[in-house]
């Protein structure tokens, strides 16, 4: 079974930092792209950094340029978001997606999706 699984998130205070990862089981990360996505209560899911299979990224977030930086880790089948400086605005369920191709801001080009982790900055 072809499955992505998020780990990592919580409650933090603003200010705080988070690590997400993004598990494959099934399949092999090495050959796609991965996406970070999240969705705030009430708001429409929006990409938020993407990392291609060559392992350079894009941001579609401005919010969180400076802030938020991709990698991955291909010998452990697995992708990070790291997270600083946290704001209560990022508060957020936090999905990553695999594609084969280019990244893309977009929900539709994503084949697998994971169940999305929550990130909770409040004080």
């Amino acid at each position: 079974q072809l499955q992505l699984v998020e780990s990592g998130g919580g409650l933090v205070q603003p200010g705080g930092s988070l690590r997400l990862s993004c598990s494959a089981s099934g399949f092999i990360l090495d050959y796609y792209t991965i996406g970070w996505f999240r969705q705030a209560l009430g708001k429409e899911r929006e990409g938020v950094l993407c990392i291609s299979s060559s392992g350079s990224s894009t941001n579609y977030a401005d919010s969180v340029k400076g802030r938020f930086t991709i990698s991955r880790d291909n010998a452990k089948n697995t992708v990070y978001l790291k997270m600083n400086s946290l704001k209560p605005e990022d508060t957020a369920v936090y999905y990553c997606a695999a594609l084969t191709g280019y990244c893309s801001p977009y929900m539709s080009p994503y084949k697998y999706w994971g169940q999305g982790t929550q990130v909770t900055v409040s004080s």
